[in-house]
């Protein structure tokens, strides 16, 4: 042990007397690291950012949707737009209402999301309407009420002209007034002002503040003019069942819309623990694969510290004669230079992670000043593996310098000019 810090304070000592060359070796390795830094911790938090979209509704939901027929196993789904999707008008309500009699099932609400111009006085916004059946409130635990109260089945039978509007929307119309009671118009006609959620925020990309929520059916009678949902979220009673349940929705929903082969399904089942596994699954194999290519620059580094090590051992010729002359052995040489790659590759490691770090809250902080909901995330792991990539880019760069040092003669070495 006492040989191996012996050698760490001659490879430092070297650094220090060549510390250009130094500097100039050690910016390849810090680049290298700072992209790994950046890359890995900016992968996580994208990850984090998107799995915590899907989760705000909670994890004991599962999420009907309508869906083209793939008509094919091989064919692509990819092709599936949004706009084909939106002329599936097979998911209706009744779906719902059969679904909900399934014994794991808690509550559940079928809706269909719209837009149109809203109007209160002279003020216009262009609003995004979430037309839901009232058990939203059950199945959307995160749905609170600050002032008012939320419409009732009553509401829903009677095809209610009546809204419940989102915090953003209140402030847009009412600034910090009284809204309920109030009307607003849409499309022309009046409706009332109900209640106003408390202020929620954004999920990923979606402002839940800017929702309005109205009847389900009257949205699709006095509005869109449709007789199908977009969508049932149910919300299940024990989640250690929540698979079992899914597939049993899935056979309720092909004997109701008289589907004999399940690649002719127009609709699709997904519980929330299912998507967030597959979108962990997805993410790490992205993140794998930014990584292997982030690594890359290593090369670049990595060569940089061969070369350097190459010039260090051809100006040290006369030491090394020196050094063996009085006793040192191959393996002792071999040692002191591979010693010397490895302190190079650590010294730019840890640099390369501090200004990675660095960068990286900075992007993350220009994210969240432009309205991203993106955390900063970095895990311990990722650090490590940022050490390791750095400690290993000097070993494997150094070996051969190191070896063609101990292989120099001390008789050659000691009349080397």
């Amino acid at each position: 042990m006492e040989r191996f810090f012996l050698a760490v304070q001659l490879g430092v000592k070297n650094l220090r007397m060549n510390i250009g060359r130094t500097i100039v070796t050690l910016s390849g390795i810090v680049v290298s690291i700072a992209t790994i830094i950046i890359v890995m911790g900016a992968g996580e938090s994208v990850k984090r950012f998107v799995i915590d979209m899907v989760s705000v509704f909670g994890t004991n939901l599962i999420q009907v949707e309508v869906r083209v027929p793939s008509g094919t196993q091989s064919q692509d789904r990819s092709s599936e737009s949004i706009a084909g999707a939106a002329n599936v008008v097979t998911l209706t309500k009744k779906d719902g209402e059969q679904l909900s009699r399934l014994p794991n099932v808690d509550a559940y609400y079928a809706a269909i999301i719209g837009q149109s111009l809203a109007q209160y006085r002279e003020v216009n916004k262009q609003i995004m309407i979430f037309g839901t059946t009232p058990d939203v409130v059950q199945v959307d635990q995160n749905i609170h009420i600050s002032e008012g109260s939320f419409y009732d089945k009553s509401d829903e039978m009677g095809l209610s002209q009546v809204v419940v509007i989102g915090d953003g929307v209140r402030k847009s119309f009412f600034g910090e007034d009284n809204a309920v009671g109030k009307t607003i118009k849409i499309q022309g006609n009046s409706y009332k002002v109900l209640g106003v959620l408390e202020q929620r925020g954004a999920a990923g990309f979606f402002d839940l503040d800017s929702i309005v929520y109205m009847p389900l059916e009257t949205l699709q009678k006095k509005i869109l003019g449709l007789n199908h949902v977009s969508m049932i979220s149910i919300r299940v009673k024990d989640e250690s069942s929540t698979d079992a349940t899914a597939e049993d929705i899935r056979w309720i929903l092909r004997d109701r819309h008289n589907i004999q082969d399940i690649r002719d399904d127009d609709f699709e089942v997904t519980s929330i623990k299912e998507a967030q596994k597959l979108l962990s699954s997805v993410f790490g194999a992205i993140n794998s694969l930014l990584l292997a290519i982030a690594s890359i620059s290593l090369l670049v580094g990595g060569v940089g510290i061969m070369n350097v090590m190459f010039v260090a051992v051809s100006e040290r010729t006369n030491e090394i004669g020196l050094r063996k002359a009085l006793g040192a052995t191959s393996s002792d040489i071999r040692g002191q230079f591979l010693i010397e790659s490895v302190v190079i590759a650590i010294f730019g490691g840890m640099m390369g992670i501090v200004i990675g770090l660095v960068l990286l809250k900075g992007v993350v902080i220009m994210a969240q000043y432009a309205q991203f909901s993106v955390q900063w995330v970095m895990y311990p792991e990722i650090v490590c593996v940022a050490v390791g990539f750095s400690i290993g880019s000097g070993i494997v760069f150094g070996v051969y310098p190191a070896w063609r040092a101990s292989q120099i003669s001390p008789v050659i070495a000691m009349s080397h000019e």
